[in-house]
């Protein structure tokens, strides 16, 4: 704590003379939050929910056009530059090491021949019969080599489904699509992943029943496939019962095997890996690298998260000493303010997000004047005040309720910081200027996830021990008195 009391800004702001500008947001932001504006911000609430019903569930593109070497090269470039930062700042880990084999073997593929073709889709769809069929009557043809991974069957289990991969993914329904078939496919191609969706068993509907379903699926899934990458198949047929009159009056039954209905898919996947077959293997690289980086980064964000939460409380614990030290309530808020400031900046270098003075000043004033607007000060006052008074040692001290809610508030402020640092893209570091609208939804994440009664509890006892020394002697002064 001592090396952060020798920050110039925490001495002039506890000092009184770092932060008149956050009083005049606090005051302004505190007139807003009257009757009217609650009321406002209840009908721009149920406004926007209203308008979130009415909007489609997804608004995607048809898929992009189709990735070149150039694209594949950049983005394993921009892997790589996330791997070296993850190296620089995790010198005794292994896994840069690990993600930059991962991005060799990538690299080294740039150029193969091979193509991975997924077969995907629910349970009895018939996967497993369309590989056969495709293995032994189209793949064995054609001049590249072809491998047909299956997944596991999707959506058999809620919590968790098969990794979907591969150069091109077929995948497989056996009539019309669910709502989960559909949010997988709109995210496999929203991912710009290769797809054709293949309706199978087309034997078993009627003709008047097969248009229906086919015109069905167009339907539904216009703007995110085009019509020709939607087919009907039947790969395994249902055999038939023949009956045959003889001359003599008798009757012959026999059982007659159909033959798979596939031309329409086979001539579709010929001519996809004629005119795309190198498209398909960059755009998977592309896939893969964005992968491999967002391994990268998950890594870095924990590493970075692990340097970040000491100083977090250390802060914490600074605030609330400032702040129990101080009944005036606007040294307390200078003070307060003079933490939030140097927080902030201490946060974004840790996550190379490099922020002038003023403009940590900004983001510590949005952070305290979001607080008050969504109503988070009040609330966890009145929790933290309620938590309090069942422990009567603690609740004696008159500041006790505000050095601890000054912690708190500290607490929220660092972690919503580093929760909003760890979504931003590597490459745009450094620019000093946040999204509102992100870093709001964010604030209210963490609230939410650091309010449940059983934490602020814990956190009570832990801050109140820290200011138990300031404490007594408030107790003993009083007593004096």
């Amino acid at each position: 704590m001592t090396l952060n009391l020798r920050r110039p800004i925490l001495i002039g702001g506890i000092g009184l003379s770092a932060a008149l500008w956050l009083l005049e947001t606090l005051q302004h932001s505190g007139s807003e939050m009257g009757e009217t504006a609650l009321i406002g911000l209840a009908a721009a609430g149920a406004g926007y929910w209203w308008w979130k019903q009415q909007s489609p569930k997804l608004e995607l593109a048809l898929p992009q056009p189709l990735a070149n070497r150039e694209a594949a090269e950049k983005a394993i470039a921009t892997s790589e530059a996330a791997i070296n930062l993850l190296a620089s700042e995790a010198q005794n880990s292994a896994n840069p090491a690990n993600l930059t084999a991962k991005l060799d073997r990538l690299r080294a593929e740039l150029d193969r021949q091979d193509l991975r073709i997924t077969v995907t889709g629910g349970k009895a769809v018939g996967k497993t019969a369309l590989i056969q069929v495709l293995n032994s009557n189209w793949a064995s043809q054609h001049p590249q080599k072809l491998s047909f991974p299956e997944t596991a069957p999707l959506f058999a289990n809620t919590n968790t489904d098969a990794k979907i991969g591969g150069d091109l993914v077929l995948f497989v329904t056996a009539g019309d699509i669910t709502d989960s078939e559909f949010k997988t496919l709109s995210q496999l191609a929203s991912a710009g992943q290769r797809v054709l969706l293949v309706w199978n068993k087309l034997d078993q509907y009627l003709p008047e029943q097969q248009s229906q379903v086919l015109h069905s699926l167009q339907q539904k899934m216009q703007g995110i496939l085009g019509t020709e990458d939607i087919i009907a198949i039947a790969a395994s047929p249902n055999s038939i019962k023949v009956r045959q009159h003889q001359a003599d009056g008798t009757v012959q039954e026999r059982i007659e095997n159909q033959v798979s209905q596939l031309d329409a898919l086979t001539e579709r996947l010929t001519k996809i890996l004629t005119e795309e077959r190198q498209q398909l293997v960059w755009a998977s690289a592309v896939r893969e690298a964005a992968s491999i980086k967002l391994e990268a980064k998950t890594f870095l964000n924990a590493v970075r998260r692990d340097r970040a939460i000491p100083i977090i409380e250390q802060y914490q614990y600074i605030a609330a000493a400032a702040v129990f030290a101080n009944p005036v309530p606007a040294l307390d808020l200078l003070a307060t303010t003079a933490i939030s400031t140097q927080l902030v900046i201490d946060l974004g270098a840790i996550y190379q997000q490099k922020f002038s003075l003023d403009q940590a000043k900004t983001v510590a004033a949005t952070l305290a004047s979001q607080m008050f607007k969504l109503g988070l000060v009040e609330l966890s006052t009145q929790t933290i005040t309620g938590l309090l008074k069942s422990n009567a040692v603690t609740y004696v001290a008159g500041g006790a309720v505000q050095g601890i809610s000054a912690a708190y508030f500290t607490r929220i402020a660092g972690l919503s910081l580093i929760e909003y640092f760890s979504t931003q893209e590597l490459e745009n570091a450094a620019t000093g200027i946040l999204n509102i609208h992100q870093l709001t939804k964010t604030l209210q994440a963490v609230f939410t996830q650091n309010q449940q009664v059983s934490f602020l509890q814990a956190f009570i006892n832990q801050v109140a021990s820290r200011l138990s020394p300031q404490m007594s002697q408030s107790e003993a002064v009083n007593s004096a008195n």
